[in-house]
């Protein structure tokens, strides 16, 4: 009787208590295709490639936390850029003042800018956190299409700073002359920044998924759907969905820090409701609410880009197309269209 209820139990899925199912073989497919191209890349000597699967694999984290606040909460989130960019400025402002040896902010009592890795994704997970808690709780406060204008505004209000910011780049960006470090690797090396960014994809897919197969997850998602039932049953569903929110700012910070050390750079365009904008795009391509489909949306965009951007300045045409027929015909996006309306979480 166990196993039936598991069978038709979201969070069990999540939690890896049933048979695999054909949604499963495909994400491992998934990954294991980045995985084989970014190495086969390599081993062919085109370090273009390599670095086009980093960006993958950087932007598909992103949109896994997009995905948690969007897919599993019902947030529709317009100003993620805000937390994109942000890490990656936090990359950017801490190479740039290692590299003066000055005080980060030019504030006396601040320490100097950090090369180490470990130190910037440290304080990107803490200013994103505390960004998204800022963000998250007034526009909470509302829902529908004023929850997506606020959240809009706020990227905007960030990206036009930064745009008249000239201690650090302004509009023309700010360049990070050299990787960022990281104990006991080589960051230079393409392949091997390749896979510590596929590391980073791989845990936040991972933490989703224990999220998910939570009570939290549970909570999370009859926030989602019906948040009268959950309060009536003592849960308030603001603070689930604004923990949920908090949490999927952070991973996208992440990624922005990933992202400015992949280009050496980091510019407004990071900041820019563009980018946000890609990211919904990505993350419905993809499938809402689907574990893996962050992953496949990012493949699918960023390839489309690549080749179609090669061909034609008027791909996004294409892409539009693309994104109508899976609107209309694949409600599931490529995840559901690959493996079936039943989902893993």
């Amino acid at each position: 009787m166990t196993s039936l209820q598991n069978r038709f139990n979201p969070q069990a899925l999540a939690a890896g208590l049933v048979p695999q199912s054909r949604e499963h073989w495909i994400n491992v497919l998934l990954v294991v295709g980045l995985v084989g191209a970014a190495m086969l890349a390599h081993f062919l000597g085109e370090r273009f490639y390599v670095n086009l699967a980093s960006r993958i694999a950087i932007i598909a984290m992103a949109a896994v936390g997009l995905n948690l606040a969007l897919g599993f909460g019902g947030m529709v989130s317009f100003g993620h850029a805000a937390f994109f960019g942000l890490g990656g400025y936090v990359a950017g402002i801490s190479a740039y003042h290692a590299f003066n040896m000055t005080p980060v902010l030019g504030i006396g009592f601040m320490p100097e800018g950090s090369t180490q890795m470990l130190s910037i994704w440290l304080v990107t997970l803490l200013v994103s956190g505390l960004l998204g808690l800022v963000i998250g709780k007034i526009s909470l406060g509302t829902s529908g299409v004023y929850f997506i204008m606020i959240t809009l505004a706020f990227a905007q209000m960030m990206y036009y700073f930064a745009n008249s910011w000239p201690a650090y780049g302004g509009e023309d960006g700010l360049p990070i002359y050299l990787r960022n470090e990281l104990p006991l690797v080589d960051t230079n090396h393409n392949l091997t920044f390749f896979f510590i960014a596929a590391i980073l994809l791989l845990i936040s897919l991972w933490l989703s998924q224990r999220l998910m197969g939570s009570r939290f997850g549970a909570a999370l998602t009859m926030a989602h759907l019906n948040p009268v039932r959950l309060a009536t049953a003592g849960i308030d569903p603001r603070p689930v969905k604004l923990m949920a929110f908090v949490i999927s700012a952070m991973i996208a910070g992440l990624a922005g820090a990933l992202y400015a050390d992949l280009n050496r750079f980091v510019g407004t365009n990071m900041l820019s409701w563009h980018f946000s904008g890609e990211l919904i795009v990505i993350v419905i391509l993809g499938g809402v609410g689907r574990l893996y489909g962050p992953l496949a949306g990012a493949i699918l965009f960023v390839l489309m880009e690549t080749w179609l951007g090669g061909v034609t300045q008027y791909w996004q045409f294409w892409l539009g197309l693309v994104l109508l027929g899976v609107v209309l015909f694949a409600r599931g996006g490529l995840m559901g269209f690959l493996a079936g309306r039943s989902k893993d979480v």
